[in-house]
This record gives structure tokens, C-alpha cells and sequence, in this order.
């Protein structure tokens, strides 16, 4: 099968939605399949042997410089119509890979599209509300030109159908249980992240360093934290638009900002934690507890978004209203914790659950979509 791949994000920046592209990317070529990448930013040249189209863009400054948005020109339908794919698969399509929709659409071309960023809600967190409607218009409109929709939870199910798009389809979730897995714990790890106190409790929080993740919350939960554990501390594993302010104003010396990891120094810095904070409210899966599942680490995250699909309460971690306070926040926390023979349950539990979620068997799943797409379009032109 020959395959268009266009997308709002991608290497060199790493999220939740990159590292699901290139997973199944990686899958796509082990399947033998023919792949077209369209990216912006500054992307390799090829990725798993395949070529990488870089779309000319700017970054979405001041709001959130990490941001790229495509200059879409001729180039695009210029190189679908020389790559004759059966299929294009629009990821997050809100600008780039949302205004490509109508370019394949007017080629004739089947689509999918995979619904992977809360865009609306992003705009509230990040102080832009006017732009709300806006975005709900986007999601409404380029993935109503797609003939299958794809959403990352059972949750964004509903959100989809809040936001009005149509013909739905769950992408499986996965994880990488190779790289991401307890052996990968070292104490060099476990030393940089607690400051040179490898002994102390470390809670660890993984992500985007920016309003949309409530990274900001995790410092009040952490002080009631240590109202009863004392020497607990707190890494935070990741960078953003918040990352230099809040490394300037969060001077206590139980607080790690590590920065961006990757490769080995990611995989031990997850598996060298004790739990994990996962306060946002705008996941639409949440990579990360899935990731830190596979390292044998608990998760205390928020009931909200996607979050209730990865973390099973009270077996794998816990859930936690969000609009509660931060005591019942730190309540969770300190249980896992102070309690050896719960977080050893706990932790059991997270690794055999990641477990059960390969890369294989989501991408086979997607490819079925595929085929289901190129059979609706070609009943649409019948």
C-alpha cells in the first residue's frame, strides 16, 4: 500500500503524537509498505527509509514557539499527484495536515484522519479563547473530509462527537516495553534526578513544560506532599514555553529540572522514579503513564480527558478529580509512597498492563482503517 503521511508535528520534537507517528511508521515499513512523509519544521530527510517532505513554516509565536505551521503551496498536491498514494493519512490535521485534507479531497484521494490534540481546549489553557471557535471550525472541517476519523481513547470518542466529527474509529493504544521497562532503573539516574539524594522518595513529572499540561500544579501538590514526607522530591523531565520561568522562580533545592531526555537517559530517568504526577486536563491518551507503566512506575493522574482510559484507580495508580484540592492530589501520592507492599502491587500491575499493548498489533488495526477508507471512497465515486 502506498501511503501519505502528513503532519502538524514531528522529529525533532518529541510528544505523545510524534512518538505515535513514528512508531507506527516504523511498523508501516516493517509491513512493507510505501510511505510519503509530509512534516514541518525542521524534520531528518527520510525517517525508517522513507522520504521526508519539508513543508516550509513558521512558529507560532508568542504563544507557543514550539509550534510550527506549514505554508501550504503548490508543493503538496504537487507531490501527492506525483505519489499516487491508495490512501493520506492527515495527523492532527489543524493547519497543515488540515488544510492538505482539502487538497486530497479535491484529487480524489482516500483520508484519514487521527484526531490526537485538544486543540479548543488548548486555547482556554493557553489564553487565547477567541480562537476556540475558530479551531472547533478546523476540527469540524477537515475531518469531515476525511472518510474514517481516528481518536486515542474511549474518551475522545465523545469529545468528537461534541466537536462534530463523524465516521469514528479507535486507534489501539501502545507502547514500547523494550526501551521503557524496570531494568533500565541506575542509580547514576536515580542521583541526578533527586540532587544527589538517591535514598529520597522522587515523584516525576514527564512532559510538554507548558500551561496545557498544569505543570504549574505540580509545586503546591508537592509542598502537601511534603508536609508528611519530607525529603520527597520532585523531577521534572521535559521543556516549553514554561520551562526558563519556571526554573527561575522554583529555586527549592527538592526540585530537578532535567530538560528534554531521550533514548537511554529517558528510559532510566522513568524507570528510576517511585510515581508519576500526571496533572493535565487536556490528554487526549497520555503517553506518558503509558510509558511509565512499562518502567514497572505508578501514575497519579488527573480523572480527566484520556487519563481514565490508561490508569485503571486503585490497581494501577489513582485518579484524581482535578478540581479537588492539591491535599487529595498528595493524599494519592503519599500512599504510594509510604505504602512498599501497594506500590509493588502497583507497579506489577502498570508493567503487565503495558504489556499487553504492542506497536504491531495497533498499526495492523490502522491499516485495516486504511483498507475501510479506500473501500468508503470508492463507493462514494460509485
Amino acid at each position: 500500500m502506498r501511503i501519505a503521511v502528513l503532519t502538524e508535528v514531528f522529529l525533532p520534537k518529541i510528544d505523545g503524537v510524534v512518538t505515535r507517528t513514528i512508531r507506527h511508521l516504523d511498523q508501516l515499513a516493517e509491513m512493507g509498505h510505501e510511505v510519503l512523509i509530509f512534516a514541518t519544521g525542521n524534520p531528518p530527510r527520510e525517517y525508517a527509509g522513507f522520504e521526508v517532505v519539508k513543508v516550509p513554516s513558521l512558529s507560532l509565536r508568542p504563544v507557543y514557539p514550539e509550534i510550527k505551521f506549514g505554508l501550504v503551496g503548490p508543493q503538496i498536491p504537487r507531490r501527492l499527484a506525483q505519489f499516487k498514494p491508495d490512501v493520506v493519512h492527515a495527523i492532527s490535521p489543524i493547519w497543515t495536515a488540515g488544510w492538505s485534507t482539502l487538497l486530497a479531497d479535491m484529487q480524489g484521494l482516500p483520508i484519514v484522519a487521527s484526531f490526537h490534540t485538544d486543540i479548543p481546549e488548548y486555547c482556554l489553557k493557553l489564553g487565547i479563547p477567541w480562537v476556540k471557535p475558530i479551531s472547533e471550525w478546523g476540527l469540524r472541517t477537515f475531518h469531515g473530509k476525511a472518510q474514517l476519523n481516528l481518536v486515542t481513547s474511549g474518551p475522545m470518542m465523545e469529545k468528537a462527537a461534541k466537536y462534530g466529527i463523524p465516521n469514528v474509529r479507535l486507534w489501539p493504544k501502545a507502547v514500547d516495553t523494550e526501551s521503557f521497562t524496570p531494568s533500565a532503573r541506575t542509580t547514576e539516574a536515580r542521583a541526578r534526578l533527586t540532587g544527589g539524594h538517591p535514598e529520597d522518595p522522587l515523584v516525576l513529572f514527564v512532559g510538554r513544560v507548558s500551561a496545557e499540561k498544569s505543570v504549574e500544579r505540580c509545586f503546591p501538590i508537592m509542598e502537601e506532599v511534603r508536609r508528611r514526607i519530607p525529603n520527597a522530591r520532585l523531577a521534572l523531565i521535559g521543556e516549553g514555553p514554561q520551562y526558563e520561568q519556571l526554573r527561575r522562580e522554583m529555586t527549592q533545592d527538592w526540585v530537578t529540572f532535567t530538560g528534554y531526555l531521550s533514548g537511554a537517559d529517558l528510559h532510566a530517568a522513568y524507570a528510576s522514579g517511585d510515581v508519576l504526577l500526571f496533572p493535565s486536563t487536556t490528554e487526549t491518551l497520555g503517553f506518558a503513564a503509558l510509558e511509565s507503566f512499562a518502567s514497572g512506575v505508578p501514575v497519579v493522574a488527573a480523572n480527566a480527558g484520556g487519563l481514565p482510559f490508561v490508569v485503571a484507580h486503585g490497581t494501577t495508580g489513582f485518579l484524581v478529580d482535578p478540581s479537588l484540592p492539591d491535599s487529595s492530589w498528595s493524599a494519592s501520592i503519599e500512599r504510594v509512597l509510604i505504602d512498599d507492599s501497594l506500590h509493588t502491587t502497583m507497579a506489577h500491575n502498570a508493567r503487565a498492563e503495558a504489556e499487553r499493548w504492542t506497536w504491531k498489533a495497533s498499526s495492523e488495526t490502522v491499516v485495516g482503517f486504511y483498507e475501510e477508507a479506500i473501500a468508503a471512497r470508492a463507493s462514494q465515486r460509485g
